[in-house]
Parts: C-alpha cells; sequence; structure tokens
C-alpha cells in the first residue's frame, strides 16, 4: 500500500507540474500578445501551481518517512504543513493580481481590448484544468493526501478563471473593455477563497479533527467482530496527514486469565491494523 501511495502521489504530482508549465508559458504568451490583463493574472495563477505543486510533492515525500526516536508517530504532518505554506503562496498571488486589476480599473486608459486569440487560449485551459485537477483530486483522496488534494483544489480554480476570461474576451469585443481587469479582480478573489479553504482542512487536520465517522464505525466493527472482545469505547484517533493512530478500551470477559485478556487485546490491534490500512499505530490499554 505505501509504496502504491508514493508513486501514485509522485505520478500526480509530475503531471501537475508539467501541465502548469505549459499553461504558464502560453497563458503569459497569449496574454501579452493578445492584450488580456485577465489571461496574464491567469498566467501568474498557474506558475503559482507548479510552485505549491512541488510545495506539495515535498510535504508527501516527507510525510512517507518512516517513524523514528525523535517522531515516535511519524511524519504524516508535514501533508498538512505543506498545504498551509502553500496558502501563503496563493496569498502573495492574490494579492498581485488584485493590485494588477485594481489598477487598470482605476486607470481604464491601460486597458487594452484583447484579441480572440484569448478566447481559444480560455477554452483550451478549461479542457486541459478540468482534467488535470480531476485527476489530482481523486488520487489525493484515493492514497488519503491532503497535500495532493489541497494541489487539486487549488488547480480547480483555474477553470472557473478560465471560464471567465472566456467571457471577459466576448464581452470585450463588443464594447466593454472594462470587463477584462474586472476578470482579473474576479481571479484574485477565487485565488483567496481557495485559500481560505485550503487554511481550514490542513488546520483542521493538524488539530486532530476527524475527516468523518466513517473511520470510528469501522473501528468498532474491527473490535467487536474479534472473538471475546465487546463494547469498544472511548475511541480516541490522532490523524496524521495520511494515516491515523488509534487509542481505544474494549470489554473481556471479567473471568479470563490476564495472559488470555492480553492475546485478546493483541488480536484486536492486529486485526485493526491489517483491515484498516490507514491506521498505523494502535494501542488497547
Amino acid at each position: 500500500m505505501d509504496e502504491y501511495r508514493t508513486k501514485a502521489g509522485t505520478k500526480a504530482s509530475a503531471i501537475a507540474i508539467a501541465a502548469n508549465c505549459i499553461l504558464t508559458v502560453l497563458n503569459i504568451a497569449v496574454g501579452i500578445l493578445s492584450g488580456s490583463y485577465a489571461l496574464v493574472s491567469e498566467g501568474a495563477h498557474t506558475l503559482s501551481d507548479v510552485m505549491t505543486s512541488i510545495i506539495a510533492y515535498a510535504g508527501f515525500k516527507i510525510g512517507q518517512k518512516p517513524a523514528d526516536k525523535e517522531h515516535p508517530i511519524g511524519h504524516g504532518r508535514a501533508e498538512a504543513i505543506s498545504g498551509l505554506v502553500i496558502v501563503v503562496f496563493l496569498a502573495i498571488v492574490a494579492y498581485e493580481i488584485i493590485t494588477g486589476a485594481l489598477d487598470k480599473i482605476i486607470h481604464p486608459e491601460l486597458i487594452r481590448v484583447p484579441d480572440l486569440s484569448a478566447a481559444l487560449m480560455a477554452v483550451f485551459g478549461i479542457f486541459v484544468n478540468l482534467i488535470i485537477s480531476e485527476y489530482i483530486i481523486r488520487v489525493g483522496r484515493e492514497i488519503k493526501s491532503p497535500a495532493i488534494i489541497a494541489d487539486g483544489k487549488h488547480q480547480k480554480t483555474d477553470i472557473f478563471s478560465s471560464i471567465a476570461i472566456l467571457v471577459s474576451v466576448v464581452v470585450s469585443n463588443i464594447g466593454y473593455p472594462i470587463l477584462d481587469p474586472i476578470v482579473g479582480l474576479v481571479i484574485g478573489l477565487l485565488i483567496i477563497r481557495t485559500a481560505y479553504e485550503i487554511a481550514k482542512e490542513n488546520i483542521d487536520n493538524i488539530m486532530g479533527k476527524l475527516p468523518s465517522q466513517d473511520l470510528i464505525n469501522k473501528i468498532i466493527n474491527v473490535a467487536d467482530s474479534t472473538p471475546h472482545a465487546q463494547n469498544a469505547h472511548n475511541i480516541k484517533i490522532d490523524y496524521l496527514g495520511s494515516y491515523a493512530t488509534v487509542y481505544l478500551h474494549i470489554e473481556v470477559d471479567g473471568r479470563m486469565t490476564l495472559d488470555e485478556s492480553h492475546k485478546i487485546v493483541h488480536t484486536v490491534e492486529n486485526n485493526i491494523l491489517e483491515e484498516i490500512p490507514e491506521v498505523k499505530s494502535v494501542m488497547v490499554p
């Protein structure tokens, strides 16, 4: 499972980086040639995508490192921390885009009506970002990587940006060029919204918030289905990025010897580890 997770995460990050490098060059080049500030803004956004994909991959790789003396429960929180670093990059990019857009809105003489090549680039951007973002998010959820999921959600905002650019080019060419920097402003605001969502999700992860009740239900089912174990309770889960550590209590027959009870406890621990891959450590005191 760990080997598959590493390969899948590496592949997803490599595809994201390659796709965004291509989009960055095309968006900025076509944006400059066509006179579309919104498209240049999107180029800056995709450039940030390259950086955040690299950060996400770094967090993913660090999170895969096994436990050691200094980190007895592993390095899983590195993935959530990398997600927060991504938020910082998004905030910087959003600031630059928004201030540039406001400058053009305040000084409309700086606006140039974009030609239709910008619209074609926007259509291409919609197509590429839809495919890439869905793939990255799917892989991230499959391997339970907060960093990869955050990167995919970041990528997905580019779809809405490209749609807005397409609309702005058409409207600008029928007599409303002010819409181009307005769309640039909207792109900046969309980036801020994405940054907020990623920040909230990763802070929840670092703070130990349980993603869903499903994991607790799985633990109860596995523990209670173990022979001579019943009424699993007082379950505590520490979620560390892509994996979890679990503490729980079980009830056994009071007439059992201490040695028999210990054997059941170890069986419960092993069963949970074997049947729930995302759990890497179990303790039944």
